[in-house]
């Protein structure tokens, strides 16, 4: 069955994802708030096909930790579905991407539309600072600044690697930075088609104060969402009781 539900959910993917590219195609030139309903709506539709047909559903802890308006979050990145279910589980979020995204017929116009944030990572110093100050800007509108500290997907159990690029942006826009945990990876795992059965846990941790020296603001984020994904991913591991 599971072979059977992954074939049915892709199928269904990106028949969705074609339709709504399509059907939105107007939001390109309307405002840009019709462009980020469009895209939250395709993401929530992901999420409902996820539970439907795949048997995998989302469970959001410490949302609490989330501050109203502005602020800039740090998740784990263990899946390509983080990318897509943070369009929905957060208000306004302005995802961190790289420059190439921007490419992609109908993918790149919408999250350029939705003025998502991107990086030239090949421009060094001089990419960082285009991106504080996109990041400024969309902190001022009220939206969360969403950044992958480690730059890329790591398997559940792969050892951490994170990059100092996220002490720049914490310096600079001198607020609260939340660290998100999670276990996505278990279940949808990086270049593979599956998706397995199960409950994707996405926890909000405390968030870390502004002002906090770099070496100091990397070892917090580390600790805090290392520990409480290694839980995460302890918990889904585990079959439950009987």
């Amino acid at each position: 069955m599971l072979y059977v539900r992954s074939a049915v959910f892709q199928l269904a993917f990106f028949g969705v994802l074609l339709s709504y590219m399509l059907a939105c195609l107007p939001a390109l030139v309307l405002p840009r708030r019709y462009a980020r309903a469009c895209i939250k709506s395709w993401a929530r539709t992901n999420e409902w096909l996820l539970a439907r047909i795949c048997g995998l559903k989302l469970e959001i802890r410490g949302g609490r930790n989330l501050p109203p308006g502005g602020a800039l979050v740090a998740s784990k990145h263990q899946s390509a579905w983080e990318t897509i279910s943070f369009l929905h589980i957060l208000p306004t979020p302005a995802m961190v991407l790289k420059k190439e995204l921007l490419y992609l017929p109908f993918f790149g116009w919408y999250a350029m539309r939705a003025e998502h944030l991107w990086v030239d990572r090949s421009a060094g110093a001089t990419a960082l600072r285009g991106l504080m100050a996109r990041a400024r800007a969309a902190l001022e509108q009220g939206r969360q600044i969403v950044i992958f500290p480690e730059g890329t997907r790591k398997a559940p159990g792969s050892a951490p690697d994170y990059r100092r690029g996220i002490v720049a942006l914490y310096r600079d826009l001198k607020v609260p930075c939340v660290p998100v945990a999670l276990n996505s990876g278990l279940y949808w795992k990086r270049r593979d088609w599956k998706r397995r059965p199960g409950t994707i846990i996405v926890e909000f941790c405390e968030p870390i104060p502004p002002g906090l020296d770099g070496k100091t603001f990397l070892k917090t984020l580390e600790t805090r969402i290392e520990t409480a994904t290694n839980a995460l991913v302890a918990e889904g591991s585990s079959p439950p009781p009987q």
